[in-house]
């Protein structure tokens, strides 16, 4: 008959318990695991499955002790790390919803919005367009795979039971705010200047002519030469995705650094 003592159901459970936290508050704000669209209980399993798959390939960790102010201190650690981690290629899909969003206002198109599924706001639909795409594009070069590696690969270059993220690195991911703000409009660039020579043209149009009611003429043109330079633009929207995506995945890598 198995006899096992208090430490050895300690370390069992601490195997597991510390990579199921973190892996867990991962997927919770991670892009596409943690949308509305994949349910709670689907999470559940996939961090239950992901942790058993790679708890036994850890060192051996502190093990669990109940009302312990250590454990909770490492209980914490673990959350923050997965949710920064997370947070990261959060921003990085909202790069091109915020350009959506650029655009859309120039447009016109500032008033046309509709619920995300993924997340309950409500966004235009220029921003949904990009981010169907920029989601689409992400799985088929098998992004959700490497945010999973990357996740994989903290637990070696940041083990369980020592130090943290710093209060530096929480001040570079607060940075990334202006990061995201200049790539989206580093993605939306080409458009709002052809919507401004538009309205510098529609300008000079109510200067010569003010007889003609610009609001009732000027919108719909607006709307068509915004949809025909999104559709030249598009041709660099590729660019731009493998561009600002690699910028994610290496700034995450290097907060584990």
């Amino acid at each position: 008959m198995f006899e096992f003592n208090d430490a050895q159901i300690g370390q069992f459970v601490g195997q597991y318990f510390w990579p199921l936290t973190r892996v867990s508050a991962f997927l919770l704000a991670a892009p596409i695991f943690g949308t509305r669209i994949i349910s709670g209980r689907i999470r559940l399993v996939l961090s239950l499955m992901i942790t058993v798959l790679i708890a036994p390939l850890l060192p051996p960790l502190p093990p669990f002790i109940n009302l312990s102010l250590d454990m909770a201190i490492i209980t914490a650690q673990q959350i923050l790390i997965g949710i920064s981690l997370a947070f990261i290629f959060q921003v990085t899909f909202q790069v091109f919803v915020l350009a959506g969003q650029y655009i859309a206002m120039k447009m016109g198109l500032g008033f046309a919005q509709m619920n995300d599924p993924s997340s309950g706001v409500s966004v235009t639909i220029i921003s949904q367009f990009y981010l169907l795409t920029t989601t689409l594009l992400f799985l088929s070069v098998n992004g959700h795979l490497v945010i999973l590696q990357i996740l994989i690969d903290s637990f070696t270059i940041m083990p369980i039971g020592e130090a943290g993220l710093s209060v530096d690195d929480f001040y570079q991911i607060a940075n990334l705010g202006g990061w995201m703000f200049a790539s989206a409009l580093t993605i939306a660039l080409p458009v709002l200047a052809g919507l401004l020579l538009v309205n510098v043209a529609f300008g000079v149009m109510s200067r010569s002519a003010p007889q003609i009611n610009i609001f009732a003429v000027g919108f719909p043109i607006t709307l068509i030469f915004g949809l025909l330079l999104m559709w030249f633009d598009f041709n660099a929207f590729l660019p731009s995705f493998h561009k600002f995506v690699n910028e994610g995945f290496t700034f995450g890598q290097q907060i584990l650094n």
